[in-house]
């Protein structure tokens, strides 16, 4: 029996990374190519070990009754891009890492977080996958705190944040244990109907549990400090794409095996996804640390895939995985070049960046390629997977009856512009507008370059992917991976979602001709020069990444400078300053609650006894005034 469990097409990804995550905690510290070398090999073999797994369709492994696993099409779909994304990551951790002082523990926990995560997926058993998130949520806590002591704080809110949703994931295992009679999800069946408060509290346990881990709203506000303090590899693996793989993984299983769940509890679904896109587009557009922002951006598309999801059609189920999967590939593409930025020019403020264009045109090119698959442009991945679920949010309506959906597809199609808008701001304060003073010093010095080759390559497979899965979606990522994992036939979408084809012949026309008129206002030499104005009013002053430089009459404005603006408006202002105070942020509001808390039972805690005493007797009147109405 152990020898079948050590050989079986469903351990082995979990085997091979787990134990060389243990060769790398053995090799010795000056080790550090060695284990770079064990990592990317360990990585290569868990990959193929998934493919593997991913070929075999659906099938079911025993070890025990409580370790029972099993393989379908949406496990294997989300396994298979689990072990492609460590990969990339163990690759672009080469030249990152290479000259960290806990180069040790990193690969160490790099590939324990590998190999616990492909555990969670072919988990069969409700209670052997909350064992894998609590594994998950430590190895988080971990691989942060490796960045240094600024990153302990974000380490500590992520662990308390994740930690306090897996102990409702418990309390609503047991309550589904009690009510359906299992926790194991192939044994679910059609699933359990939402007819009772019991139901409902189980699965808005689950809800918090999935939603926590993939950084919705209002569970998300781990995600912008973990990306801003963590490492670069750190924060493309684990905010950017393995827990957003994860929690909406859980949802999906929520919603297509373990509940039937009603227009109310999709409602919900669909309120926090449009609130997760709103607010946090908005809340994209405010920040000036780099990471910072894409950690946003990174909140926000998890209301899309909510929607789509929530919808209950089948073209926004597949939109909805779709739209992970896509998200996965150009957010991790984005925080693997802002971790090139970092390393090369030593700063993620976008006040003091700038100019980085020239100076790094791989991580320039892909980052352009990334932003814009993110913002949803077409003809790239972002455009495809939205417009789907967009096609699914119309569609709903025949289910409801009702006009929301045409609320929910407004606020999805302003997110997408409010996203462009927040890329628009990181293009140009990182690579398009004048260099700063540091920048500029440090590039007359020759210091500043693109990364190594191990830091390229993940970055420009990404972003050919982001063009691949966006004109060949239906031939490759649609066939292959999503359709089977919702049971949807390509018939079923195919034909009115959208033509790629069309989309690139329009978008590079349009291209062409502006270059034809740029180039014919050159030869012109006829250029007007005017004023700049910002908001009606006329700018004096020379501007280089949002610091006063001089006087005069040239100016140069940057994003961070323009979109200050938003802060300045009635009610967003207003939304603002209440976010920078913590309002929104559950983390520093439980906290608070529960100072408040531990201060009025301070007050009691008076050390005379006969209010001790007063205490005790209240408490037994009030006890068995309970026992005597429960047995009336």
């Amino acid at each position: 029996m152990f020898g079948e469990w050590m050989n079986h097409p469903l351990t082995l990804p979990v085997i091979v990374p787990v134990l060389a995550g243990f060769l790398c905690l053995l090799i010795p510290r000056g080790g550090a190519s060695l284990r770079s070398l064990v990592a990317v090999l360990s990585s290569v073999a868990t990959l193929w070990l998934a493919w593997v797994a991913f070929r075999i369709g659906e099938a079911g492994f025993e070890v025990a009754p409580w370790l029972s696993l099993r393989i379908d099409a949406l496990s294997g779909f989300v396994l298979l891009a689990i072990a492609f994304f460590g990969l990339l990551v163990a690759l672009y951790s080469i030249g990152y890492m290479k000259d960290h002082d806990r180069h040790r523990e990193y690969f160490t926990y790099l590939l324990w977080t590998l190999g616990v995560a492909c555990l969670a997926v072919v988990a069969n058993d409700l209670l052997l996958l909350l064992v894998c998130w609590g594994f998950l949520g430590l190895l988080l806590y971990l691989m942060v705190g490796i960045a240094g002591p600024d990153a302990a704080p974000a380490a500590r809110k992520s662990l308390m944040i994740i930690g306090a949703s897996d102990a409702l994931l418990l309390l609503g295992i047991a309550i589904y244990w009690q009510l359906a009679g299992t926790t194991t999800v192939s044994g679910a069946g059609s699933g359990l109907v939402l007819d009772g408060p019991a139901a409902h509290a189980a699965f808005l346990c689950f809800l918090a549990g999935a939603l926590a881990k993939a950084g919705a709203v209002p569970f998300h506000s781990w995600v912008p400090d973990v990306g801003e303090k963590a490492d670069a590899p750190v924060s493309a693996f684990l905010p950017a794409s393995l827990d957003k793989l994860l929690g909406i993984y859980l949802l999906a299983r929520c919603l297509l095996d373990l509940f039937e769940a009603t227009p109310a509890m999709r409602f919900l679904l669909m309120l926090i996804g449009a609130v997760t896109i709103l607010s946090m587009s908005l809340g994209a557009l405010m920040q000036h640390d780099l990471k910072r922002l894409l950690s946003y951006t990174a909140v926000a598309q998890v209301g899309y895939i909510i929607l789509g999801l929530a919808s209950g059609t089948l073209v926004g189920l597949a939109g909805g995985l779709f739209h992970m999967l896509n998200h996965a590939v150009y957010k991790a593409a984005l925080f693997l070049c802002a971790g090139v930025v970092e390393k090369e020019a030593g700063e993620t403020d976008l006040d003091r960046l700038g100019g980085l264009a020239k100076l790094m045109p791989v991580t320039f090119g892909a980052c352009l390629v990334a932003a814009l698959a993110g913002a949803g442009i077409p003809p790239l991945n972002g455009f495809a997977s939205k417009w789907m679920v967009y096609q699914g949010i119309i569609s709903s309506a025949g289910e409801t009856g009702g006009m929301g959906w045409v609320l929910w597809l407004v606020v999805a199609m302003l997110g997408s512009a409010l996203t462009l808008a927040a890329f628009v701001k990181v293009l140009h304060a990182t690579f398009l507008c004048k260099a700063s003073p540091p920048i500029a010093e440090r590039a007359a010095r020759n210091e500043i370059h693109d990364g190594g080759r191990s830091m390229l390559l993940p970055m420009v497979v990404l972003a050919a992917l982001c063009i691949v899965f966006g004109v060949w979606a239906f031939q490759i990522p649609l066939a292959m991976l999503v359709f089977p994992a919702v049971g949807a036939d390509a018939a079923l979408t195919e034909g009115g979602t959208w033509w790629a084809g069309l989309a690139t012949v329009l978008i590079v026309g349009s291209v062409f001709i502006g270059l034809i008129g740029y180039w014919l206002s050159m030869r012109a030499g006829k250029l007007r020069h005017v004023d700049t104005y910002i908001g009606g009013e006329k700018m004096q002053e020379v501007w280089v990444s949002g610091q006063e430089e001089a006087q005069g009459r040239h100016v140069e404005v940057t994003g961070v400078d323009f979109y200050e603006s938003f802060e300045r408006l009635p009610l967003l202002g207003r939304v603002f300053a209440l976010a920078r105070a913590k309002v929104f942020d559950i983390y520093y509001l439980c906290r608070t609650g529960i100072g408040y808390l531990v201060q009025m039972l301070r007050s009691f805690h008076t050390g005379i006894l006969p209010a001790y005493l007063r205490w005790f007797v209240a408490g037994m009147l009030v006890v068995v005034w309970v026992v005597t109405q429960s047995g009336a």
